[in-house]
């Protein structure tokens, strides 16, 4: 009896611990999510092709550090195709955010990027196995009222002009020693000759489609942690442990992204737009995510992924939004504040909800 309730005690120990060091990782996900575009945002990045290769190059070199001291778990090569993935979905970023702003920009992917990774993980699409759940109603109406937050955010109206224009008063987040008066670039990218009314549905269309890419991203390490068990699989007796793919997974993003890049060059003939002043903004972003990035690795681990899914997609839109509101004024007025009052609300409401779904 006395053994039972010792089991049981550590057990429920162990839980805890479990469900706080997901929690937490999923915090700091949050936070650093929404910020890790903050530090780029004042400087010009023209089309955005060199910006990625420099936040992807700045991306793998923090995932070396991870397999180091992980002692160099397994490399599974599959677990690549998820860096694939996602760095086609982040040659997008800088159009998205010249487009619709980083605010709005943001939590349209991330809408999009909640729904298709919480649907992967709770239907098991994509062949890995459906993940369950205590309260699968309450992570349903989660996942729904996160997903609804999209709808609201599409008619907070931005103005992304003014907030990104040189004027005296507006300084970078990251201040640089780089001249930037020396060998100025002009930067005239297709973005920049569309409509207002273009802008937008292209830039709201390209975050839909980036969603989609993001949310489909852990796919492959999920399929190989569900095959461990499988002694007629390929990967039986790969590890469990989320954060051992984290080096495999950030080689196919900087892999990828210098492909994108070699191909951009190609076509531009040999003479790429490139901004020496994003160089040190553009790798302490790359950081910023990577870290972001390895503790959301460890909150599907600790919480699984449909738990962690809408809690860490839907939470960066409400730290973006107060950057876009108290920084850099992409959003103003009354009717707009308002909106964005309601969508946190329901945003908070939501991940509440998951968050109780696994207890």
């Amino acid at each position: 009896m006395e053994s039972w309730l010792s089991d049981t005690s550590n057990s429920s120990i162990s839980n805890n611990s479990h469900l706080v060091a997901g929690f937490t990782s999923s915090f700091v996900s949050v936070v650093l999510f929404g910020s890790n575009f903050v530090p780029v945002k004042k400087f010009d990045t023209g089309d955005g092709m060199f910006f990625q290769w420099i936040l992807c190059a700045s991306i793998w070199i923090v995932s070396l550090v991870v397999n180091i001291i992980l002692n160099s778990p397994k490399f599974w090569p599959l677990a690549m195709v998820g860096g694939c993935v996602w760095a086609t979905g982040n040659i997008t970023v800088v159009p998205i955010v010249k487009t619709v702003g980083l605010g709005l920009g943001l939590l349209i992917w991330a809408s999009t990027n909640l729904l298709t990774g919480w649907a992967s993980s709770r239907f098991g699409m994509f062949g890995i196995n459906p993940e369950v759940v205590a309260k699968p109603y309450l992570n349903y109406a989660g996942a729904g009222l996160s997903a609804l937050s999209a709808i609201i955010f599409l008619f907070v109206k931005t103005d992304v002009n003014k907030s990104t224009s040189s004027d005296s008063d507006t300084e970078p987040i990251l201040s640089t020693s780089i001249n930037s008066q020396e060998n100025p670039v002009t930067d005239e990218s297709w973005v920049d000759r569309l409509s207002p009314l273009q802008k937008r549905l292209t830039g709201s269309l390209m975050a839909v489609v980036a969603g989609i890419l993001y949310g489909s991203s852990f796919v492959p390490v999920l399929y190989i942690k569900d095959h461990s068990k499988n002694n007629e699989s390929m990967y039986a007796g790969s590890s469990e442990f989320d954060l051992d793919y984290v080096f495999a997974h950030f080689s196919g993003i900087f892999l990828t992204s210098t492909v994108y890049f070699l191909i951009y060059c190609a076509l531009m003939k040999n003479h790429p737009k490139v901004y020496p002043q994003a160089i040190l903004p553009g790798f302490f972003s790359g950081v910023l995510w990577a870290i972001a990035t390895c503790c959301w690795f460890l909150a599907n681990n600790y919480l699984s992924a449909v738990v962690s899914f809408p809690i860490i997609t839907a939470g960066p839109g409400l730290i973006a939004a107060l950057w876009g509101v108290l920084v850099f004024k992409e959003i103003k007025g009354l009717r707009n504040y308002v909106l964005l009052v309601f969508a946190f609300c329901i945003i908070l409401s939501g991940s509440l909800l998951t968050a109780f779904s696994k207890t």
